[in-house]
C-alpha cells in the first residue's frame, strides 16, 4: 500500500464478507471506528434485510452512518455526504482511524473523492418527466450543456433528466460540477476490494436470505408494511424488502418473492463488481470461505505502513 493513507475503505459486492473482515480488522487494530457506506443501512427499522451490524457489534466497535433516517424519508447522496463529513471530523478528533465498509458505489465515490453533489429541483424534474421523448430531452440538454450531453447515451432517460434538472434548476451546466464518476483522482482513502468467485457468491446470497428469513426478516418487513407512514420510494426498492412487500400485498406467494429477491440480488452483485472493477485505485483480495484471518493479517500489516 502507498504511504499517506490513514483511512481505509473495504468494497465489493454484497455477501462478499466486507462486514466480517471489518470487524476482524477493528478488533485487532484497536484504534478503528467503522463507517457504513450503505444506502439502506441509514434507515431505522431496516436491520435484518440490510445485514446491519448487530447491537452487540455496534457496542463492541463504534459504528457510524447507521439509523440516520426514517424509512419514509428519501435519503439523498448529499445528505449522506454531510453526515460522513461530520463523522470523519469526530473520528479524527479522537485520534482514531476510519474503516469505511459498504457496497453502495455512488455513496463511496461521493465521500472518498468529495464529489460536488448538485442539488435537487423537484418542480423542474416533474416537468421533465412529463415529456415522454427522451431523445428530445437529450437534444435540449445538448443545446444547454454539450459536454454533459456527450457523456451519456441519448436514450438513458435517468441520466438525461438528472442533467437537465440540475442545469435548468441551478442555472449552471451539469458538467461544471466536475469530471464526475469518469475520473479517478488521488484520494486520501486507501481502498481494498474483496473478490469472490461468482458461483460461491451466488450460493452465499441464497444462504444469506435463508439466514435472514430464519432471523425474522418477514416479520421486519410486515412491521414496515403496516406502518402508518408510507415508505419512501428509496426504502421501498431495497433488495428483499421490495419482494417481501409485494408478497404481503398479495402479489405473489412467499417462495416466488424469495426467488425473485435472490435473482435480483445476484444481478445487483454483478453490477457492483463491474462498478468497482473500473476503479484502478482498488487493490483486490480473494475472499474465500476459509481465508478471512489471513486476509485480515495481510491488510493490517500493509495498513500499518500507510498510517
Amino acid at each position: 500500500m502507498t504511504s499517506g493513507h490513514r483511512h481505509l475503505a473495504i468494497v465489493g459486492p454484497t455477501a462478499s464478507g466486507k462486514s466480517a473482515l471489518a470487524m476482524q480488522l477493528a478488533r485487532e487494530a484497536g484504534d478503528v471506528e467503522i463507517v457504513s457506506i450503505d444506502s439502506m443501512q441509514v434507515y431505522r427499522g431496516m436491520d435484518i434485510g440490510t445485514a446491519k451490524p448487530t447491537p452487540e457489534e455496534q457496542a463492541e466497535i463504534r459504528h457510524h452512518l447507521i439509523d440516520l433516517a426514517d424509512p419514509s424519508d428519501d435519503f439523498t447522496v448529499a445528505r449522506f455526504q454531510r453526515a460522513f463529513r461530520a463523522a470523519m471530523a469526530g473520528i479524527e478528533q479522537r485520534g482514531q482511524r476510519a474503516l469505511l465498509v459498504g457496497g453502495t458505489g455512488l455513496y463511496l465515490r461521493a465521500v472518498v473523492d468529495d464529489l460536488a453533489i448538485p442539488g435537487q429541483f423537484p418542480h423542474v424534474r416533474r416537468e421533465l418527466e412529463a415529456q415522454p421523448d427522451t431523445v428530445a430531452l437529450h437534444r435540449r440538454l445538448l443545446a444547454l450543456d454539450s459536454l454533459a450531453a456527450g457523456r451519456m447515451e441519448p436514450t438513458n432517460r435517468r441520466r438525461v433528466i438528472r442533467a437537465l434538472e440540475v442545469t435548468i434548476g441551478s442555472g449552471r451546466p451539469f458538467s461544471s460540477y466536475g469530471p464526475g464518476l469518469e475520473a479517478y483522482p488521488p484520494s486520501p482513502f486507501r481502498q481494498i476490494g474483496l473478490h469472490v468467485e461468482p458461483e460461491l457468491l451466488r450460493q452465499r446470497i441464497a444462504d444469506r436470505y435463508a439466514q435472514q428469513m430464519a432471523a425474522g426478516f418477514l416479520e421486519e418487513v410486515r412491521a414496515l408494511h403496516f406502518r402508518p407512514e408510507d415508505l419512501s420510494r428509496t426504502a421501498r426498492q431495497a433488495l428483499g424488502y421490495k419482494e417481501l412487500l409485494g408478497h404481503l400485498g398479495g402479489e405473489c406467494d412467499l417462495e416466488t418473492a424469495l426467488d425473485t429477491a435472490i435473482s435480483r440480488t445476484r444481478r445487483f452483485a454483478r453490477r457492483q463488481r463491474v462498478w468497482f472493477r473500473r476503479d484502478p485505485r482498488i487493490t483486490w483480495y480473494p475472499a474465500d470461505d476459509d481465508n478471512l484471518v489471513a486476509v485480515a493479517a495481510e491488510v493490517l500489516v500493509d495498513w500499518a505502513g500507510c498510517a
